[in-house]
């Protein structure tokens, strides 16, 4: 078994299993994705990459899917929610 995780979601270390996607970091940190254009926190709402409920900036790239992307060693997350 491999060990878990650590990741940073708006600069909090959160440490997860290893496996995970980026949209259990969010969850575990207790955060929402982004905001809607009426301010309702948002997140992962499908879980297979078709909504883009979930976009977050991982590292420098806009707009990722954090239920598609796999959490790194030190991968650093930001959302807007």
């Amino acid at each position: 078994m491999r060990k878990p995780i650590t990741v940073k979601v708006n600069g909090k270390p959160i440490v997860v299993p290893f496996g995970s996607t980026v949209a259990v970091a969010v969850m575990m940190a207790e955060s929402a994705c982004r905001k809607s254009v009426n301010g309702e926190r948002r997140g992962p709402l499908c879980g297979i990459g078709n909504c883009f409920e979930c976009r977050v900036t991982i590292g420098e790239n806009t707009y990722c899917r954090s239920c598609q992307v796999l959490c790194q060693p030190e991968m650093e997350v930001s959302t807007d929610g």
